[in-house]
């Protein structure tokens, strides 16, 4: 969709990365905690004399020396971070078998009696807040250079690890809630204090300690992806080439890996995880969204070979899906009628049949492809713009005011670096993005 919308992509993949470690880290610091018998805050510097909002300031050096440590071992090594990962990767689930056992041998139905204190608004408020849990996912895309075969190995690491993850998500949630009432459960530590309140103490620690690799692998995972991000953008010039450097020893790209966490340690140490939490879930809903409309737009479009009549259809059907979204979501946050969504809903199924109908696919996936092409990307569109209904104002303030920077850098940096870049093109000197090595002559 041209690189304008693709910096602006980028700019949020690396702010949802950033933000998302921040929260991980500051989690980090609430579970080591609860395993040497402290409260959260007794780790934590509290400034109380007005200096810094609220919001921020409870100080965290543990969560940002966490940050620090492992994006040394983020930069000596791939394969032996990769290494540790499948090793605390195999505890960790050992671990997570433990608690949902352990848990359901003191479950209270009782605890279901109102399954949904919320209702409905409460269940899609939830799910826009934690989604930022599913971010990580798509960093398994950035490391094909890694893999032997990733045509065939990112799709079936990528479905497999979802597939996974949620079940046990699932289950994790299950159990909690049927140890503890939803009212009393802990939002530091929740784990570890159910434990403690039914009567097995001595396993908060090994739940603290499970929590405490399971952190620490995901904050490794994605010291490794997050640099693969900004390397990859370098590569195309969008931001400073210096990020694109890979260490001929250790093969890893140690300028991209300490900018990112770097950033991270810096707003693991000031931001409540409140903060994070909505500012990550805009985030992310948000390049969830934009990559579903570019599947569109490449599955339909080939530039000279689709006839005018066909791209003008699909621009009409992709606004109608957005535009009819976008209106199902505001409504959603603004009313608890229905009578708007018996025209939204109508505009969304008759736009995308129309897309399926009216304009014929301009290319097929050569080895693996999503499939029900249109009507999953765009149920997709309309899932995650439904969400963003469900997120706090003060969330898309800053949302709005990170997208802000991000153009007036793409107007003073980022648009002459992609001229440049074009200009290269014109002369032959291709950037070779795809094996990870630049063209003689581009520097």
């Amino acid at each position: 969709m041209g690189d304008f919308v693709a910096f602006i992509a980028a700019g949020n993949i690396l702010l949802e990365y950033v933000i998302g470690g921040a929260a991980v880290a500051r989690s980090w610091t609430s579970y080591f905690a609860t395993l040497l018998n402290h409260k959260p805050d007794d780790f934590r510097i509290i400034i109380s004399n007005g200096l810094l909002a609220q919001d921020y300031n409870h100080l965290d050096p543990l969560a940002s020396a966490v940050c620090l440590i492992l994006c040394l071992g983020a930069i000596f090594s791939t394969k032996g971070s990769s290494r540790f990962n499948f090793i605390a990767t195999c505890i960790h689930l050992i671990i997570i078998v433990f608690i949902i056992i352990a848990g359901i041998t003191h479950a209270n139905l009782a605890n279901y009696s109102n399954f949904t204190p919320f209702g409905a608004r409460g269940i899609f408020k939830a799910s826009a807040v934690l989604f930022f849990a599913y971010i990580g996912f798509d960093a398994v895309s950035t490391l094909a250079e890694e893999t032997k075969n990733p045509a065939k190995d990112i799709p079936i690491g990528l479905i497999g690890a979802m597939f996974i993850t949620t079940t046990l998500y699932c289950l994790l949630a299950i159990t909690l809630c049927l140890m503890r009432p939803y009212n009393t459960v802990d939002t530091d530590a929740p784990f570890s204090v159910a434990f403690e309140a039914v009567g097995m103490g001595w396993a908060k620690y090994i739940v603290a300690f499970g929590a405490l690799k399971g952190m620490t692998t995901v904050l490794l995972a994605g010291a490794v992806g997050q640099a693969r991000y900004l390397t990859h953008i370098a590569r195309a010039h969008m931001v400073p080439p210096c990020f694109a450097y890979v260490h001929g020893k250790t093969q890893t790209p140690i300028n991209a890996t300490v900018a990112m966490m770097g950033a991270t340690a810096i707003i693991a140490f000031f931001t409540n995880l409140n903060i994070l939490s909505n500012l990550l879930s805009i985030s992310t809903l948000f390049i969830f969204m934009l990559v579903a409309v570019a599947l569109l737009v490449r599955r339909y479009y080939v530039s000279g070979e689709t006839t005018v009549a066909n791209r003008n259809r699909l621009v009409v059907c992709i606004v109608l899906i957005l535009g009819s979204s976008i209106a199902t979501a505001v409504y959603w946050a603004m009313s608890t009628g229905w009578i708007v969504y018996a025209v939204t809903v109508p505009i969304w199924l008759a736009s995308t049949l129309g897309m399926q109908v009216m304009v014929p696919q301009a290319r097929k996936p050569k080895t693996w492809g999503v499939p029900l092409v249109p009507w999953l990307p765009s149920a997709s569109i309309a899932i995650n713009i439904f969400l963003l209904g469900s997120i706090d104002k003060d969330s898309f303030i800053r949302f709005a005011v990170w997208t802000a920077a991000l153009l007036l850098y793409y107007l003073f940096m980022g648009l002459h670096a992609s001229y440049d870049t074009a200009r290269e093109f014109e002369r032959g000197e291709e950037l070779k993005i795809e094996d990870g090595r630049e063209g003689t002559g581009s520097g």
